[in-house]
């Protein structure tokens, strides 16, 4: 799949816009928080032909413009089904960081994923793979080549576990889950640099236990 990243609103979230190169359509993955990133693909020519949307989670830089999206773009929405709880909290969370200003409307969904889903744009086959951990329901969407993570893993970091709904064991699980995956795969996070699967295996500080676990370090 072509993908181009967009780092918006206050949080610099990396959204992505992911095309078929067979037939041109396309998916928005995560929104921003602002009316920043549907500004950006208004300005785009050739307009994309966008056929859904995809969320990774609901904290509120990756889902929280959801709606002014959907007021240009009327196209199915995809959230991670154990999201939902957090995403209805959209209306909420800025006030949990002593935002208020950040809070959001929800915007709506059409489907809900589960783990082993997968989701077509154009001709290309999109998996989901749970990771909650970060989030109750945080996933990813992935093809041979390329997987778009959200907040499960950076270059050189993790998630953070210390949100409310956050839940430490369940992202170790997730990890190993996620580092299953071919190391060959590009990883496009919810904020800074690609990466490889097998690049933050061999030396992210996180995922020394990985290490230890799959007998890559010497006594």
């Amino acid at each position: 799949m072509d993908i181009r990243c967009f780092t918006v609103g206050l949080f610099q979230v990396n959204t992505y816009l992911i095309t078929d190169p067979a037939t041109g359509a396309a998916a928005i993955v995560d929104t921003g928080e602002s009316a920043e990133l549907a500004e950006r693909l208004a300005a785009l020519d050739p307009a994309p032909d966008v056929r859904a949307i995809l969320l990774t989670h609901g904290h509120v830089d990756h889902a929280g413009a959801l709606g002014l999206l959907q007021a240009r773009y009327d196209v199915p929405t995809y959230l991670p089904r154990a999201e939902l709880p957090l995403f209805e909290a959209l209306p909420q969370q800025g006030d949990w960081f002593g935002m208020p200003e950040l809070n959001r409307p929800c915007g709506r969904i059409d489907h809900l994923l589960d783990d082993g889903d997968h989701v077509r744009v154009g001709e290309l086959e999109l998996r989901f793979l749970a990771t909650p951990g970060h989030t109750p329901g945080q996933g990813c969407y992935y093809d041979d080549t390329d997987i778009i993570v959200g907040d499960t893993l950076f270059a050189g970091s993790v998630g953070r576990t210390d949100f409310p709904m956050s839940d430490p064991d369940l992202a170790r699980r997730s990890l190993r889950r996620l580092l299953d995956l071919p190391g060959q795969l590009r990883v496009h996070s919810g904020h800074g640099p690609v990466t490889t699967l097998a690049a933050e295996l061999r030396s992210n500080p996180f995922l020394g236990f990985l290490r230890i676990e799959r007998g890559m370090l010497r006594s």
